[in-house]
């Protein structure tokens, strides 16, 4: 967790450094960075008046450009750093399949929130995997993690490589003159990063370089269509009770339906909380693997950090384990609800015991029921696909679980192989004996190289390749896999580790026949039948293990939680001041025009897609203008650099003094990706009466 000062970036501007501990955490700043203005920036972001503010970054140098990405998302067009001058920048280099990556986007947000006029935050997607090159993946994943910031897809790795970075993710910081301050891999450096922004902050507002205009992007999640499930997780399928339990990731539930599709139950509000309490009071956040002990459903609440039980009967959701925050240490367990968890994705049960793919430590951990603690189990922590007993074998971001009664049987996705694990024949938790082996995918290679042994590849043991696989069933001594970033559904013989293509083209796609899916992540057998948590496909699929034939599960009655919201508004936003405008005197009349004229940047034009509004307010009391045309946010027609109004009159004759409020948003020509929102405000006396000139108000805006 250290931030490196940009006198360590490739272009090396030799400087000593001093290594101090800050917050607790260790980082090594340039001397001006110390130079006493830690107790102010805390207490205060602006300067007294007069008083300098000290460069905390002196050694910093032109960033190089955001050049070289096949596509940008959730943007109009490209986007430089020049376009980002008057922002601090913060460019996060990651891939989605990375489960850090994912950790490091509830920072992300929270900073955007905090400083939403004073940061920009750039995602970078330099791909590990194939399939995460494809743009219409990156697309899918930044819709699934809700991601609200321009993404470019950096497919070729130029980006990434003309900045120096050599793991994910890594945060970069540049100041709003566009140069280069430094960086800081790995997660958990939220306290940092704020405290870096707060001094750049401090340091531009007292030099006059920050420019807080609010910005705005075009959103891939405005041009998505809800849909009754949203990236389905993981699935259970009870045969006895004809039960399927869908765990609805991204609407925040979980679906219980027939197996042929009646709804049965929804199990949670479908807003992101941990809320305990009935069906209709419970929250999850983006839920995940689920394992059923009688009446007993226990859940994965994977973005909470928790393990949840549901009571069947009595229709109630409790907590079962965590504290609601992701656990950062190497603590090997403890009580139920004192000990953090770590992104625990996936769970089944052996014996009494509850197993947990805890994917954050790349780890197992287990629960024996009715017992009051929770624990590690296998795997030593370090990130990689490495045979041996429980303790020393290492595991690479655990995600899917089966068992068949004695072994359990694991996905490694960041490691791509398929993993055999004992269960202990005494259940002694405290001290379990056993070990970890590989059944199919590479394993056991010098510096972590089997982290990047990937690919399709249907061959034996050791030979074949998966691709970031992410669930699992078994069934008569055969693994079904949802190989996931291969969009197909694989085979292996537990004996003889043969592995085959079951189904799938290989290719993402929503045809039935031949059948298509698209990064599936959950796979459940019973009764003659597979069914395939088709998650990119927001969908499951049921295929018929004899014919092989497909067809999409219908739920009959089930809707999005979010299909009766309002689409996404432009916050109210203010950069200016209120403008006097002299008494106007216009004709009598049943409707007073406003024109407004906008001089804009060099190079900027008004933004098509984001309508300009307007609101009216009274100051005062008044009979002219009617009360509806008040406090109603409205949009007015532009044309070029020219936007108009016509505001009703409740009568011809009369005088009022209205505040006129207008916000309007201008991106740079040529499709550029950044686009600045501001409003303007102006107090406009009015007097209608016969015998004047014009019915017209002509109004300024020069924008920044």
């Amino acid at each position: 967790m250290n931030f490196v000062p940009s006198s360590l970036i490739p272009s090396r501007l030799n400087s000593f450094l001093l290594s101090v501990s800050l917050l607790g955490l260790s980082i090594f700043l340039s001397p001006a960075f110390l130079c006493g203005q830690d107790a102010k920036v805390e207490k205060k972001t602006e300067p007294p008046k007069g008083e300098e503010i000290e460069n905390p970054f002196p050694n910093r140098h032109p960033a190089p450009e955001l050049e070289g990405g096949v596509e940008w998302l959730n943007a109009a067009g490209p986007i430089s750093v020049k376009d980002l001058r008057g922002k601090i920048v913060l460019i996060d280099f990651w891939t989605f399949c990375c489960i850090n990556c994912m950790h490091v986007l509830p920072d992300l947000d929270y900073l955007e929130k905090k400083y939403p006029k004073e940061l920009v935050v750039i995602g970078v997607h330099s791909a590990k995997f194939d399939n995460e090159k494809a743009t219409g993946n990156i697309r899918k994943a930044i819709l699934r993690y809700e991601i609200e910031h321009p993404v470019v897809n950096d497919a070729d790795m130029i980006i990434w490589r003309k900045f120096g970075v050599n793991s994910w993710p890594s945060l970069v910081v540049l100041d709003p003159e566009g140069q280069y301050c430094g960086y800081v891999s790995g997660e958990g450096n939220r306290e940092l990063l704020e405290k870096v922004i707060g001094r750049l902050i401090a340091y531009h507002k007292s030099k006059g370089t920050l420019d807080e205009t609010p910005v705005r992007f075009d959103l891939e999640r405005n041009k998505s269509k809800d849909t009754p499930l949203k990236f389905p997780g993981k699935i259970l399928v009870d045969e006895a009770s004809g039960r399927l339990f869908i765990s609805d990731s991204n609407h925040n539930r979980l679906v219980v339906c027939a197996l042929d599709g009646k709804l049965i139950d929804v199990i949670g509000t479908g807003t992101i909380g941990r809320n305990d309490g009935g069906y209709a009071q419970a929250q999850f956040d983006h839920p995940q693997g689920m394992a059923l002990v009688g009446q007993t459903l226990y859940v994965a609440d994977t973005e909470n950090h928790l393990l949840r039980t549901v009571d069947l009967e009595k229709k109630s959701v409790s907590t079962l384990a965590g504290i609601g925050e992701q656990n950062r240490t190497r603590v090997p367990g403890g009580s139920l609800l004192e000990t953090a968890l770590n992104s625990p994705w996936d769970l089944t049960v052996v014996d009494g015991v509850l197993y947990v793919a805890m994917a954050g430590p790349h780890q197992i951990w287990a629960h024996k029921l009715g017992s009051n603690s929770i624990m590690q189990y296998a795997g030593s922590g370090r990130e990689d696909i490495t045979n041996g007993s429980l303790d020393k074998a290492a595991l690479a971001q655990p995600s899917g679980l089966a068992n068949d009664g004695q072994s359990l049987y694991v996905v490694d996705s960041e490691g791509s192989a398929i993993r055999k694990i004992s269960t202990d024949p005494k259940n002694d938790l405290l001290k379990p004996e056993g070990d970890v082996t590989t059944i199919a995918g590479t394993h056991d290679l010098p510096r972590g190289r089997s982290l990047f042994e990937f690919g399709d590849v249907d061959d034996s043991g050791d030979d074949a390749r998966f691709q970031h696989p992410l669930g699992l069933a078994i069934q008569n001594g055969n693994l079904f896999i949802a190989d996931s970033y291969n969009h197909k559904i694989k085979q292996v013989d537990v004996k003889t580790r043969a592995v085959s293509t079951w189904i799938g083209t290989g290719k993402a796609g929503t045809e039935l026949e031949p059948l298509q899916l698209a990064e599936p992540a959950g796979v459940a057998i019973a009764g003659g039948k597979m069914y395939v948590a088709d998650t990119n496909n927001n969908r499951i699929v049921v295929i018929d293990l004899a014919t092989k034939k497909a067809n999409e599960l219908v739920i009959a009655g089930l809707s999005s939680p979010r299909s009766g919201d309002t689409p996404p508004t432009v916050p109210s936003v203010s950069n200016a001041k209120i403008t006097d405008v002299n008494l106007q005197e216009l004709s009598a009349t049943s409707a007073i025009d406003v024109q407004v004229d906008f001089s804009l940047p060099q190079g900027y034009k008004l933004n098509p897609l984001l309508p300009v509004t307007y609101t009216l307010k009274a100051d005062g009391v008044q009979t002219l203008i009617p009360a509806d045309q008040l406090e109603v946010k409205q949009e007015s027609a532009s044309e070029g650099t020219t936007t108009k109004l016509s505001i009703p009159t409740a009568k011809k004759t009369g005088e009022a003094t209205l505040l006129l409020s207008v916000t309007y948003g201008y991106c740079r020509d040529g499709n550029g990706g950044v686009c600045k929102v501001a409003t303007s405000h102006w107090k406009i006396p009015l007097l209608l009466k016969d015998g004047a000139k014009t019915r017209l108000v002509k109004l300024q805006v020069t924008a920044k």
